[in-house]
């Protein structure tokens, strides 16, 4: 069951709280020691939680819209009293006094803080320990890889993960979940690891389009120690995702930069959803400006990171993993032109993606170069992402296809800033066409 069916079924007394959180604590035992999701987790704080809730229910006091569910949390979001480690052996034993704001946001809005998913080291590249639920022998991609197996292998009906290249998308598209990463801004990130800021965004995971935009709901808000929030209305994810187009959408395909990257049955994949669509879709290409989009993000990336990751590299140079220091060291390398030149091209991106979405209501592409790559050497490309993320439009996978080896591949949609709401109702749309297609 999604957590929308699982979320009506709390609110109206047919499930109690006690027995879902019972039921994922059993499918995590039967799991776990395979798929490896999990950096913390307490059997007994799950069901106290579990149990006042159901108290709380029964004595008709007043339940929040996640009353019930239980959510995984990346390991580099700070929870009160509990272990938030960052994945890495420099933060062991670090325990926060505070709740992130997105904790206590869940907190108020009833859910069940399951316990911490697994991150890779300081939400970088270098693989964890969790394996792709649909074979072990392959990664679930990163860095949210825990939040992403974990819903997948069906421990917990949602999770929440981090963005600051690939890191929501690619282990949705891996893993064969839904995958949402908000508008640059719409979720605060206060009490959450730093690692660029200009770039780094929380999203969900869940099992399908309404799942994710339940979750996201309750997370959007403005937060006056985070200066990419500012106060606005309700974003209504929840409502205009589960609501009926008024047209049918209009998609443009795009063959993003890399393309020739990814694998022959991705782009198969992608170019026959593209003939399915018929006179929906049509084939557009990025503005020239795009191809140093990717360049320019990694400058971002390089310079934050050498800031941020600093107290990091004076306590424990040594031991950071040789990935981050390489990004470190070019991050020091780079001249404050460069750097500040590159933070101007967000607002150039995006203004060069006008013409294309006053055509579309999405743009289509892949999620990832292909299905999870075999081997942990690896948590895999995100050259299909990280141009999103340096523009702070909305994205969102969706596992519509499935790749020779049985795994899962994940279809991107991306849609212009501050349209995320339409964006989700048109991937909702198209999960349902493409169903009904598959049906007849």
């Amino acid at each position: 069951m999604g957590a929308v069916a699982l979320r009506d079924r709390l609110a109206s007394g047919a499930l109690r709280a006690v027995d879902l959180a019972s039921a994922c604590l059993e499918i995590i035992a039967a799991r776990e020691p395979e798929v490896q999701a999990w950096a913390w987790l307490d059997s007994d704080y799950v069901l106290k939680q579990a149990e006042a809730l159901d108290l709380k229910r029964k004595q008709g006091r007043p339940i929040g819209p996640l009353h019930g569910l239980p959510v995984g949390l990346k390991d580099i979001i700070d929870t009160a009293k509990i272990p938030t480690e960052n994945g890495t052996a420099l933060d062991r034993g670090r325990v926060p006094r505070e709740d992130a704001f997105i904790v206590a946001r869940l907190k108020q809005a009833g859910a069940v803080i399951m316990g911490k998913t697994v991150t890779t080291e300081l939400a970088f590249l270098n693989s964890a320990k969790t394996t792709n639920p649909h074979n072990s022998e392959h990664t679930p991609g990163g860095s949210s890889s825990g939040s992403a197996a974990a819903v997948a292998a069906n421990m917990i009906p949602l999770s929440v993960g981090t963005q600051t290249g690939g890191s929501i998308i690619r282990p949705g598209s891996y893993c064969g979940v839904t995958a949402f990463k908000p508008t640059f801004g719409m979720v605060p990130r206060t009490g959450v690891l730093r690692s660029a800021p200009t770039l780094d965004t929380i999203g969900v995971y869940g099992h399908s389009v309404e799942d994710a935009a339940l979750l996201a709901d309750v997370l959007a808000g403005h937060d006056p120690l985070d200066p990419a929030t500012s106060p606005i209305p309700s974003p209504r994810l929840y409502e205009t995702a589960s609501a009926k187009p008024p047209l049918k959408p209009v998609f443009a395909f795009v063959r993003p930069f890399g393309w020739d990257q990814a694998e022959p049955e991705m782009q198969e994949a992608v170019l026959e959803l593209v003939e399915f669509l018929g006179e929906q879709c049509f084939e557009v290409a990025l503005p020239r400006a795009f191809e140093e989009a990717l360049q320019q993000h990694r400058t971002i990336y390089a310079a934050e990171m050498a800031k941020w990751y600093y107290p990091y590299e004076k306590r424990g140079g040594d031991d950071l993993p040789a990935s981050v220091k390489t990004l470190m060291s070019e991050g020091k390398s780079l001249p404050a032109r460069d750097y500040i030149a590159a933070l101007d091209w967000t607002a150039l991106l995006n203004g060069a993606l006008g013409e294309i979405f006053e055509r579309c209501d999405a743009m289509i592409m892949p999620a990832a170069t292909g299905p999870a790559p075999k081997g942990f050497e690896t948590t895999g490309s995100p050259i299909f992402n990280s141009v999103w993320t340096l523009c702070g439009t909305p994205a969102v996978s969706i596992p519509i296809f499935a790749a020779g080896n049985g795994l899962p591949m994940g279809l991107q949609l991306v849609g212009p800033r501050d349209g995320d709401g339409r964006l989700l109702r048109t991937a909702r749309w198209l999960v349902e066409h493409v169903k009904q297609a598959d049906a007849a």
